[in-house]
């Protein structure tokens, strides 16, 4: 091998200057002479070619012009675990002593002027959190270095340098023997291909961090038996299309999985992870899924599918059908969901009739796209739901009368939680749906004016407001809207029909339809 050009350099890593590359070919390129590095860049804009040379192809890239061929002094191949840590915390005699501050676990210790190789021996030795993230590290360095000088290492951010392989990865952890943390994402290496030994080098590990790597699937379980404690995973945008069930033994303590950004194949690939026993959190942004459906359960039934599962975030996926947020509430842990930018949440435009829609349709949920859904919230958003789906109810087959009472297939599927909702409220009364016949939840916008009689510098306010809307969401448009201190709201109403009289609106939970309130109509505020 040339000198300059490390024995292994075939698919190391390298940088040149703030581009990153992989190592595809090593030798000469006739007619020019001297020895060339053929490379693939991450950025394929900064290629040149795929690897062909005056009609030679030395090498092979993804993409079409994502080559190109460099001399061997203009690739950092990088450097070791601890030189990085010593330059970034100041250790080496070389560093600017204007730049030796750092965090040592929650402590922070400056070196000013410090030469005792044995003061900078026992600070190395305190560091618990270590980041050398975009350092160039490459290799592990000599064996046991790292042990002996920083033997208290729990955790470990090493983003966006220069490691090859697993195999590098595990070469410096297996010198840190209470590793918690790690963070090898913006790496792209070679994993193992066949499954191997399991050793005890990550026996304590709790969280992974591999997004950007390039891993698979298929080689998250070749490697996972040695994980044998991770409690979080992350492993977005790295082209994961199909997954396979884990075995028994592993992944058994995974409370989080990250998946965001890699587009699956479609949404039954979540019944492959639906049995990992303790997981809590399923982040899925951007995957690509249309639909999700659980056939182990009917309607008003629980799934034994992600039995654990709390917190679920499906936002800017492909969703289309509401059918799928119907089947969300068969989840029986299910508390938390986020799902913002799917085309379902187009139908409806009014954001706060869009909120009642799915609380009402996800009985236990507790918090929605990050905001907690409160006791008498959720009662309006159900009264209302089985107020203005009342007469579909009837038309498909409802009835008050329990014997006679046959909703049709259809009708279920479109609203399981219908039934169990009028178990909680009774059926709608025939007078709540007089002369109401809606098959959506576009609910007639109001035009009200909004006036302060006791502030006339309060200049009145036009509003469009969903009949629909509770007086206790009112209020809290107007604390908004009229920069209110926090001070109890009083509201009432006035109408052209009712000339000189005021109808207080009394009752936070009802809505504005409740007060026969119409279009033109005034919402008097006082505080």
């Amino acid at each position: 091998m040339a000198a300059g050009v490390p024995s292994d350099a075939l698919g190391r890593r390298v940088a040149c200057g703030t581009d990153h590359a992989t190592v595809r070919y090593v030798g000469s390129v006739p007619p020019i002479a001297g020895v060339w590095l053929g490379v693939e860049w991450d950025d394929p804009q900064r290629g040149k070619h795929d690897g062909t040379y005056e009609g030679t192809q030395y090498f092979k890239c993804r993409h079409p012009r994502g080559g190109s061929f460099i001399r061997p002094n203009k690739a950092n191949f990088g450097v070791d675990f601890l030189t990085a840590v010593k330059d970034r915390y100041g250790m080496n005699n070389e560093q600017d002593e204007t730049e030796n501050a750092f965090v040592f676990g929650k402590k922070t210790v400056e070196f000013v002027g410090m030469d005792s190789i044995a003061e900078q021996q026992r600070q190395l030795n305190q560091l618990v959190d270590v980041s050398v993230r975009e350092c160039a590290v490459s290799h592990a360095g000599q064996e046991e270095e790292i042990g002996r000088t920083c033997a208290n290492i729990r955790h470990i951010d090493l983003t966006k340098n220069l490691i090859s392989s697993w195999e590098t990865v595990t070469a410096i952890a297996s010198q840190v023997q209470n590793l918690e943390t790690l963070d090898i994402s913006e790496n792209k290496m070679k994993f193992p291909s066949t499954s191997a030994s399991v050793s005890s080098v990550f026996s304590k590990l709790r969280i992974l961090a591999l997004n950007r790597t390039g891993i698979t699937w298929t080689e998250v379980l070749l490697c996972a038996p040695g994980w044998p404690a991770l409690e979080e995973l992350y492993l977005s945008s790295n082209d994961i299309t199909v997954l396979e069930r884990p075995g028994d033994d592993v992944l058994q303590t995974l409370k989080l999985l990250d998946l965001s950004d890699n587009h699956l194949l479609d949404g039954n690939q979540l019944h492959l992870i639906a049995h990992l026993p303790r997981l809590e959190q399923l982040i899925l942004r951007n995957t690509g899924i249309s639909s999700i459906h659980f056939p182990d359960a009917g309607f008003g039934c629980k799934t034994k599918m992600f039995p654990s599962l709390k917190h679920l975030v499906i936002n800017e996926n492909k969703i289309s059908q509401w059918s799928s947020i119907n089947e969300l509430d068969k989840l029986p842990s299910l508390r938390s969901l986020q799902c913002h930018n799917n085309p379902c949440m187009d139908t409806e435009k009014n954001p706060d009739t869009l909120r009642q829609l799915i609380i009402a349709k996800i009985s236990q949920l507790e918090v929605l796209n990050k905001s907690e859904i409160l006791p008498a919230e959720r009662k309006g958003a159900e009264l209302d739901y089985r107020k203005i789906f009342g007469s579909d109810w009837l038309a498909a087959g409802g009835n008050w009368n329990p014997e006679k009472n046959k909703p049709s297939e259809e009708f279920l599927a479109a609203h399981p939680r219908y039934p169990s909702l009028c178990l909680k409220y009774g059926a709608p009364e025939e007078g709540e749906l007089k002369g109401r016949v809606p098959v959506t939840l576009k609910n007639q916008l109001l035009t009200l004016t909004i006036k302060c009689p006791e502030n006339p510098e309060q200049k009145p306010v036009e509003k469009k407001l969903p009949e629909s809307m509770t007086i206790q969401r009112v209020k809290g448009l107007l604390y908004r809207l009229l920069k209110i201190p926090g001070s109890e709201l009083k509201l009432s109403y006035q109408s052209s029909k009712l000339e000189g009289k005021e109808v207080e609106l009394d009752n936070d939970l009802k809505p504005l339809q409740f007060y026969s309130i119409e279009n033109g109509d005034s919402v008097l505020v006082r505080w």
